[in-house]
């Protein structure tokens, strides 16, 4: 089961990481929909990474 569910997350990524790359050659509205959203999922990832690792609250 953990497979399967490891096995799905990483087939979203790589198709984000694929319509990143079509939207910059100007893919469909669609492309750049999910692209927007890869994005976005990117950065939320990141800032709340960057929460983890700095426990006091205040930037690096």
């Amino acid at each position: 089961m953990l497979v399967l569910i490891l096995s799905s997350v990483l087939v979203l990524t790589i198709g984000g990481c694929v319509c990143v790359w079509w939207a910059a050659r100007g893919g469909p509205r669609w492309v750049r929909a999910v692209a927007t959203a890869t994005l976005a999922a990117g950065e939320l990832t990141r800032r709340a990474s960057r929460y983890d690792r700095n426990p006091g609250g205040g930037d690096d």
